[in-house]
Protein backbone atom coordinates (compact mmCIF):
# COMPACT_ATOMS: atom_id res chain seq x y z
CA UNK A 1 0.00 0.00 0.00
CA UNK A 2 1.35 3.42 -0.90
CA UNK A 3 0.21 5.00 2.37
CA UNK A 4 3.54 4.42 4.09
CA UNK A 5 3.97 5.01 7.82
CA UNK A 6 5.96 8.16 7.07
CA UNK A 7 2.89 9.44 5.19
CA UNK A 8 0.05 8.67 7.57
CA UNK A 9 1.93 9.80 10.69
CA UNK A 10 2.72 13.18 9.14
CA UNK A 11 0.50 16.16 10.16
CA UNK A 12 -0.27 16.86 6.48
CA UNK A 13 -1.93 13.46 6.21
CA UNK A 14 -4.55 14.55 8.74
CA UNK A 15 -4.83 17.92 6.99
CA UNK A 16 -5.50 16.14 3.71
CA UNK A 17 -8.18 13.99 5.30
CA UNK A 18 -9.86 17.00 6.90
CA UNK A 19 -9.92 19.01 3.66
CA UNK A 20 -11.48 16.16 1.71
CA UNK A 21 -13.97 15.29 4.46
CA UNK A 22 -15.83 18.56 3.86
CA UNK A 23 -16.50 17.38 0.30
CA UNK A 24 -17.34 13.79 1.22
CA UNK A 25 -21.16 14.24 1.23
CA UNK A 26 -21.14 15.36 -2.41
CA UNK A 27 -18.81 12.53 -3.40
CA UNK A 28 -20.97 10.02 -1.52
CA UNK A 29 -24.13 11.22 -3.28
CA UNK A 30 -22.46 10.90 -6.67
CA UNK A 31 -21.12 7.42 -5.84
CA UNK A 32 -24.48 6.31 -4.50
CA UNK A 33 -26.12 7.38 -7.73
CA UNK A 34 -23.46 5.51 -9.72
CA UNK A 35 -24.08 2.33 -7.74
CA UNK A 36 -27.81 2.62 -8.31
CA UNK A 37 -27.27 3.30 -12.03
CA UNK A 38 -25.19 0.15 -12.48
CA UNK A 39 -27.95 -2.11 -11.17
CA UNK A 40 -30.80 -0.17 -12.79
CA UNK A 41 -29.08 -0.40 -16.18
CA UNK A 42 -29.25 -4.19 -16.14
CA UNK A 43 -25.87 -5.22 -14.73
CA UNK A 44 -25.96 -8.06 -12.22
CA UNK A 45 -25.28 -7.37 -8.56
CA UNK A 46 -21.98 -9.29 -8.80
CA UNK A 47 -20.86 -7.26 -11.85
CA UNK A 48 -21.91 -4.01 -10.19
CA UNK A 49 -20.04 -4.84 -6.98
CA UNK A 50 -16.91 -5.78 -8.92
CA UNK A 51 -16.99 -2.49 -10.83
CA UNK A 52 -17.66 -0.54 -7.62
CA UNK A 53 -14.63 -2.11 -5.92
CA UNK A 54 -12.15 -2.09 -8.82
CA UNK A 55 -13.05 0.83 -11.10
CA UNK A 56 -12.38 4.16 -9.42
CA UNK A 57 -13.69 6.49 -12.13
CA UNK A 58 -17.21 7.81 -11.80
CA UNK A 59 -17.68 9.65 -15.09
CA UNK A 60 -16.19 6.86 -17.21
CA UNK A 61 -18.25 4.29 -15.30
CA UNK A 62 -21.44 6.14 -16.16
CA UNK A 63 -20.32 6.39 -19.79
CA UNK A 64 -19.35 2.73 -20.03
CA UNK A 65 -22.35 1.16 -18.27
CA UNK A 66 -24.86 1.56 -21.14
CA UNK A 67 -22.27 0.30 -23.62
CA UNK A 68 -21.58 -2.81 -21.53
CA UNK A 69 -25.28 -3.52 -21.12
CA UNK A 70 -25.85 -3.02 -24.86
CA UNK A 71 -23.13 -5.56 -25.66
CA UNK A 72 -20.80 -3.07 -27.36
CA UNK A 73 -17.37 -4.37 -28.43
CA UNK A 74 -14.76 -4.17 -25.72
CA UNK A 75 -12.68 -1.71 -27.76
CA UNK A 76 -15.62 0.70 -27.84
CA UNK A 77 -16.01 0.51 -24.04
CA UNK A 78 -12.28 1.02 -23.51
CA UNK A 79 -12.09 3.86 -26.03
CA UNK A 80 -15.01 5.60 -24.33
CA UNK A 81 -13.39 5.31 -20.92
CA UNK A 82 -10.11 6.55 -22.37
CA UNK A 83 -11.72 9.63 -23.91
CA UNK A 84 -13.69 10.52 -20.79
CA UNK A 85 -10.58 10.19 -18.62
CA UNK A 86 -8.21 12.12 -20.84
CA UNK A 87 -8.28 14.97 -18.33
CA UNK A 88 -6.09 12.80 -16.10
CA UNK A 89 -3.30 13.13 -18.65
CA UNK A 90 -3.32 16.85 -17.87
CA UNK A 91 -3.41 16.12 -14.14
CA UNK A 92 -0.47 13.71 -14.47
CA UNK A 93 1.64 16.19 -16.39
CA UNK A 94 1.02 18.78 -13.70
CA UNK A 95 1.77 16.41 -10.80
CA UNK A 96 4.80 14.77 -12.40
CA UNK A 97 7.40 17.19 -10.96
CA UNK A 98 5.96 16.69 -7.46
CA UNK A 99 6.43 12.93 -7.36
CA UNK A 100 9.19 11.93 -9.76
CA UNK A 101 11.45 11.24 -6.78
CA UNK A 102 9.19 8.36 -5.70
CA UNK A 103 9.57 4.73 -6.88
CA UNK A 104 7.56 3.78 -9.95
CA UNK A 105 5.11 1.57 -8.01
CA UNK A 106 4.35 4.42 -5.64
CA UNK A 107 3.74 6.85 -8.49
CA UNK A 108 1.40 4.33 -10.12
CA UNK A 109 -0.51 3.95 -6.85
CA UNK A 110 -0.88 7.73 -6.56
CA UNK A 111 -2.07 7.78 -10.16
CA UNK A 112 -4.79 5.23 -9.43
CA UNK A 113 -6.06 6.79 -6.21
CA UNK A 114 -5.87 10.46 -7.24
CA UNK A 115 -9.21 11.76 -8.51
CA UNK A 116 -10.57 15.17 -9.48
CA UNK A 117 -11.23 16.37 -5.93
CA UNK A 118 -7.90 15.24 -4.51
CA UNK A 119 -6.05 16.78 -7.46
CA UNK A 120 -7.79 20.13 -7.01
CA UNK A 121 -7.24 20.26 -3.26
CA UNK A 122 -3.62 19.21 -3.60
CA UNK A 123 -2.73 21.86 -6.18
CA UNK A 124 -4.48 24.52 -4.11
CA UNK A 125 -2.60 23.47 -0.99
CA UNK A 126 0.76 23.14 -2.77
CA UNK A 127 1.04 25.49 -5.78
CA UNK A 128 4.83 25.01 -5.80
CA UNK A 129 6.83 21.78 -6.15
CA UNK A 130 8.72 20.79 -2.99
CA UNK A 131 12.43 21.59 -3.08
CA UNK A 132 13.64 19.41 -0.20
CA UNK A 133 12.82 16.07 1.42
CA UNK A 134 10.64 17.54 4.16
CA UNK A 135 8.45 19.44 1.68
CA UNK A 136 8.16 16.41 -0.59
CA UNK A 137 7.14 14.22 2.32
CA UNK A 138 4.51 16.77 3.37
CA UNK A 139 3.09 16.84 -0.15
CA UNK A 140 2.97 13.06 -0.45
CA UNK A 141 1.34 12.80 2.99
CA UNK A 142 -1.31 15.41 2.15
CA UNK A 143 -2.25 13.69 -1.11
CA UNK A 144 -2.40 10.33 0.66
CA UNK A 145 -4.79 11.77 3.24
CA UNK A 146 -6.97 13.16 0.46
CA UNK A 147 -7.03 9.84 -1.33
CA UNK A 148 -7.90 7.76 1.74
CA UNK A 149 -11.08 9.74 2.34
CA UNK A 150 -11.93 10.15 -1.36
CA UNK A 151 -11.50 6.47 -2.28
CA UNK A 152 -13.11 5.20 0.92
CA UNK A 153 -16.12 7.47 0.49
CA UNK A 154 -16.56 6.60 -3.17
CA UNK A 155 -16.28 2.83 -2.80
CA UNK A 156 -18.43 2.54 0.32
CA UNK A 157 -21.19 4.74 -1.13
CA UNK A 158 -21.06 2.87 -4.46
CA UNK A 159 -21.49 -0.46 -2.68
CA UNK A 160 -24.41 0.96 -0.68
CA UNK A 161 -25.94 2.19 -3.94
CA UNK A 162 -25.67 -1.31 -5.43
CA UNK A 163 -27.22 -2.85 -2.32
CA UNK A 164 -30.10 -0.35 -2.17
CA UNK A 165 -30.60 0.10 -5.92
CA UNK A 166 -34.18 -1.17 -5.85
CA UNK A 167 -35.12 1.23 -3.04
CA UNK A 168 -33.54 4.49 -4.35
CA UNK A 169 -35.39 6.02 -7.32
CA UNK A 170 -33.25 7.83 -9.94
CA UNK A 171 -35.71 10.73 -9.68
CA UNK A 172 -33.96 11.79 -6.48
CA UNK A 173 -31.24 13.28 -8.67
CA UNK A 174 -28.37 12.36 -6.35
CA UNK A 175 -25.81 13.04 -9.06
CA UNK A 176 -26.62 16.74 -8.85
CA UNK A 177 -25.06 16.86 -5.38
CA UNK A 178 -21.75 15.80 -6.90
CA UNK A 179 -22.04 18.52 -9.54
CA UNK A 180 -22.68 21.13 -6.84
CA UNK A 181 -19.62 19.90 -4.97
CA UNK A 182 -17.43 20.34 -8.06
CA UNK A 183 -18.92 23.78 -8.71
CA UNK A 184 -18.04 24.90 -5.20
CA UNK A 185 -14.43 23.80 -5.64
CA UNK A 186 -14.24 25.54 -9.02
CA UNK A 187 -15.48 28.82 -7.56
CA UNK A 188 -12.98 28.67 -4.69
CA UNK A 189 -10.13 28.21 -7.17
CA UNK A 190 -11.07 31.07 -9.49
CA UNK A 191 -8.80 33.53 -7.68
CA UNK A 192 -6.99 35.17 -10.63
CA UNK A 193 -8.03 36.63 -13.96
CA UNK A 194 -6.28 33.83 -15.81
CA UNK A 195 -8.12 31.16 -13.83
CA UNK A 196 -11.43 32.90 -14.41
CA UNK A 197 -10.66 33.05 -18.12
CA UNK A 198 -9.68 29.37 -18.18
CA UNK A 199 -12.91 28.34 -16.42
CA UNK A 200 -15.02 30.48 -18.75
CA UNK A 201 -13.30 29.19 -21.89
CA UNK A 202 -13.65 25.58 -20.76
CA UNK A 203 -17.33 26.07 -19.93
CA UNK A 204 -18.17 27.66 -23.27
CA UNK A 205 -16.22 25.01 -25.20
CA UNK A 206 -17.85 22.16 -23.27
CA UNK A 207 -21.34 23.46 -24.02
CA UNK A 208 -20.52 24.19 -27.69
CA UNK A 209 -19.13 20.68 -28.19
CA UNK A 210 -21.79 18.89 -26.12
CA UNK A 211 -23.11 17.02 -29.15
CA UNK A 212 -19.82 15.20 -29.70
CA UNK A 213 -19.94 11.45 -28.98
CA UNK A 214 -18.11 9.68 -26.15
CA UNK A 215 -18.14 12.85 -24.01
CA UNK A 216 -15.36 14.30 -26.14
CA UNK A 217 -16.64 17.75 -25.20
CA UNK A 218 -14.64 17.32 -21.98
CA UNK A 219 -11.44 16.96 -23.97
CA UNK A 220 -12.39 19.92 -26.17
CA UNK A 221 -13.00 22.05 -23.07
CA UNK A 222 -9.62 21.18 -21.56
CA UNK A 223 -7.80 21.82 -24.85
CA UNK A 224 -9.56 25.16 -25.38
CA UNK A 225 -8.69 26.41 -21.89
CA UNK A 226 -5.07 25.28 -22.07
CA UNK A 227 -4.40 26.65 -25.55
CA UNK A 228 -6.06 29.99 -24.81
CA UNK A 229 -4.27 30.51 -21.50
CA UNK A 230 -0.87 29.51 -22.86
CA UNK A 231 -1.25 32.12 -25.58
CA UNK A 232 -2.22 35.01 -23.32
CA UNK A 233 -0.44 34.18 -20.05
CA UNK A 234 2.47 36.49 -20.71
CA UNK A 235 0.22 39.33 -21.92
CA UNK A 236 -2.06 39.52 -18.88
CA UNK A 237 -0.31 41.34 -15.99
CA UNK A 238 -0.70 39.51 -12.70
CA UNK A 239 -2.88 36.83 -14.24
CA UNK A 240 -0.73 33.94 -13.17
CA UNK A 241 -0.15 35.14 -9.63
CA UNK A 242 -0.36 32.32 -7.19
CA UNK A 243 -3.32 32.16 -4.91
CA UNK A 244 -2.37 32.02 -1.23
CA UNK A 245 -2.67 28.68 0.49
CA UNK A 246 -4.83 28.32 3.52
Amino acid sequence: MFFKRANFTHPEFRRGMQDLTSLAPGIAAWALMTGVSMVKSGMSVAESLMMALLVFAGSSQLAAIPLIVAGAPIWVVLATGFCVNLRFVVFSLHLRPYFMHLPRWERMAHGYFTADMSYVLFTRRFPQVGTDDSQRLAQAAYLSGNCVVNWGTWVSASVIGVALANFIPPAWGLGFAGILCLTGILCSLATTRLRLLAASAAGVAAVAAFALPLKLNILVAIAAAVILCLNIEDRLPGASARAPTR
